[in-house]
């Protein structure tokens, strides 16, 4: 019964935590880009050399954007004369870095791992980045353009009252909470059921931090099972608390934000396979680097 009480406890409290902090990111990013310019973003982006590409993992470290958004945002960048380079950083770092993960990691699992998450993975957009245009792999881009009703309403925000701005903000991140909130409903759920329920020693055997294989598997089956960030890290924290490496959870995280299926259906839509198996492979060295990185560093002693 106790047992019972205290997953139940677990359930509710996290729940509200993380809805709470979803709302939140998601109103004060809104705000933030009322002010900025799409056109100004592009002139941002399109800067020569690496320059272009920290401001471009920066964008997307700041866009709370799921696939459905991203993927059109970059073929406009791509339309628009944004460098492939540049324009790949943003399409590394957005799922990523997106600030409801980034929020949560901080809120979940302490500051000083939401700051390594962050440096590692926005150095990994940056220099991916950079990579893939020193390898040409812009020549496998379909000549596809964006539809006029992905372009987003002339309307100047700015000139919007403080109240409009709030009331518009928190409407959007409701908008945005509803479609991902079975899912983040589901991952606390499970994360419930581990915390209360599952043997500690059976997750220090499976992935605790003296089984090398578990981050590459882990990174892996974010792929097929389409764990969303907001399903992966409430189950996650659970694991850990069994005894499941931080490493683990981190590459459970980025392969499923970054390697989804149905967003790499998408970038078929936009790029040839061969640069769509390219993404694939960046976002798992990315997820397989930082998951050793974070094992390393927190459990060296």
């Amino acid at each position: 019964m106790n047992t019972l009480i205290e997953t139940l406890k677990y359930f509710v409290f996290i729940t509200a935590e993380l809805i709470a902090l979803f709302l939140l990111i998601s109103a004060v990013v809104e705000i933030i880009l009322m002010y900025i310019p799409q056109d100004k973003i592009k002139q941002w982006l399109s800067g020569r050399g690496i320059l272009g590409n920290v401001m471009a993992a920066g964008f997307g470290a700041l866009t709370p954007f799921c696939a459905c958004s991203t993927i059109p945002m970059t073929v406009g960048f791509l339309n628009a004369g944004v460098p492939f380079g540049s324009t790949m950083s943003f399409l590394i770092a957005s799922p990523l870095l997106n600030p409801i993960i980034i929020g949560m990691l901080g809120a979940m699992v302490g500051v000083k791992a939401m700051l390594a998450y962050f440096i590692i993975a926005f150095a990994a957009s940056v220099l991916f980045g950079v990579v893939l245009e020193k390898m040409g792999m812009q020549k496998y881009v379909k000549n596809v353009r964006l539809r006029n009703e992905h372009n987003v309403g002339s309307e100047d925000k700015r000139q919007w009252t403080i109240k409009r701005k709030l009331r518009e903000a928190f409407v959007s991140a409701w908008d945005s909470l509803r479609p991902i909130l079975g899912y983040l409903l589901i991952g606390v759920a499970l994360g419930a059921g581990i915390y209360g329920y599952m043997p500690q020693d059976f997750v220090l055997k499976i992935a605790g931090p003296d089984n090398l294989f578990a981050i590459p598997i882990a990174a892996v089956l974010g792929i097929p099972l389409y764990i969303r960030a907001e399903t992966a890290i409430p189950i996650g924290v659970a694991l850990m608390a069994k005894g499941m490496s931080i490493g683990t959870v981190i590459a459970l995280v980025i392969g499923g934000a970054g390697m989804a299926i149905p967003e790499m259906t998408m970038l078929a839509s936009i790029f040839r396979k061969k640069l769509v198996a390219t993404i694939v492979v960046v976002i798992f060295l990315t997820a397989v680097i930082t998951g050793y990185l974070f094992n390393i560093w927190f459990y060296r002693n």
